[in-house]
């Protein structure tokens, strides 16, 4: 009886993407060979947690790193952090109030809801968000503007979920920070590149292990000293909440090893595997297709399929392949313009064939 059997769960076939909802990656057999062996051993965890926060910085040539349990709580230790700067008494107390300087600065195209919101998880670290700029624009001026003798921080939300034209960069961001002498997070927890944000003058940034690097569920945040060491203070505090085993730390850093060696699947590969997949939904009466881009500009590639039957909307073949045994999960992000995208990155040519059969069952004749 496999693990679907036993609890009567679907079959899912993941299009969406890395997806937190759909349990994000597939783990490889030598790290789940990792985990496993972790798992039937014992560690001092605060120096498990050192030494591979060490191990990794010497693997990435980045001052230090550490791992954390998810990208959501590596926001919120990071902002507590920063709040306490080391202080014991912060960290073990929930009556914080004697510290003033909790403010947050974002761009307020970047507050938002990738599952939950972004204020959720800086308010989690004790910090006070605020907004620059507007939802479709923030220039390093008007960053500049916000920041007061309040300020702790910048942070930076490097996401396709987020507001993309008319944004200042990272590297901007970077200066305004150095200018204030304020420290900046970056959360990158989709994105592919280890080393281009730091490189930048970012002070943390966090990556979610189980995105890119196809790790078990965990997240590193790579950076500088003294705010590593704050964050993993803060397991004696908001941390022990978030804690994360022994074995998704070591079965992160086999990932992390796995991915620096091989890397993502290559832009050919995914044109390639994608090319046949849109030439068999084109075949499909209702439905036009063709290859995209991601929005944030990484190289990952899709199908973009338009709905143009009159009998049935995107958002009904979505609900629709969501019912069944097989249950076909899609991005829906431009379902109310009639598109549905197909990420095929943890999806094999069997179940591509599967989604053009279930989606020429779906489709009015």
């Amino acid at each position: 009886m496999n693990i679907h059997e036993k609890f009567g769960l679907k079959r899912v076939i993941n299009a969406s993407g890395k997806m937190t909802i759909l349990g994000v990656s597939k783990v490889s057999d030598a790290v789940a060979e990792s985990q496993k062996a972790a798992g039937q051993t014992f560690f001092e965890m605060a120096d498990l947690t050192v030494k591979s926060g060490e191990y990794v910085a010497k693997m990435l040539d980045v001052e230090n790193a550490t791992i954390v349990s998810s990208a959501s709580a590596a926001i919120a230790l990071s902002t507590a952090a920063i709040i306490g700067q080391g202080d014991l008494y912060h960290v073990t107390h929930s009556n914080t109030s004697r510290i003033t300087k909790r403010e947050i600065i974002m761009p307020k195209g970047h507050n938002v809801n990738y599952g939950t919101g972004v204020e959720v998880m800086t308010s989690l670290g004790g910090g006070q968000l605020v907004e620059a700029g507007w939802a479709n624009e923030c220039t390093p001026e008007q960053v500049e503007m916000e920041i007061t003798e309040n300020t702790a921080a910048l942070l930076y939300i490097k996401s396709h979920h987020t507001v993309q034209k008319s944004m200042l960069s990272i590297a901007e961001m970077s200066e305004v920070a150095k200018k204030h002498d304020l420290p900046l997070i970056v959360d990158a927890a989709a994105e592919e590149d280890l080393y281009k944000y730091y490189n930048q003058g970012a002070d943390l940034v966090i990556y979610s292990g189980a995105k890119a690097i196809e790790a078990p569920s965990s997240a590193l945040i790579i950076g500088r000293n003294p705010y590593i060491p704050w964050i993993q203070l803060q397991n004696k505090g908001i941390g022990r909440a978030m804690k994360i085993g022994k074995d998704n730390i070591i079965g992160l850093v086999t990932a992390l090893e796995e991915y620096l060696a091989n890397g993502s699947e290559s832009k050919e590969s995914m044109i390639a595997r994608l090319t046949p997949f849109i030439a068999a939904l084109n075949e499909i009466n209702g439905l036009e297709v063709k290859m995209v881009q991601d929005a944030a500009g990484r190289d990952i590639f899709r199908a973009s399929v338009k709905v143009v039957a009159e009998n049935i909307s995107a958002k009904e073949v979505i609900a629709q392949l969501k019912l069944g045994d097989l249950a076909v999960y899609t991005r829906e992000y431009q379902a109310n313009n009639g598109i549905i995208e197909f990420d095929i990155r943890a999806v094999d040519e069997n179940e591509m064939n599967e989604i053009v059969e279930k989606l020429s069952q779906i489709m009015p004749a």
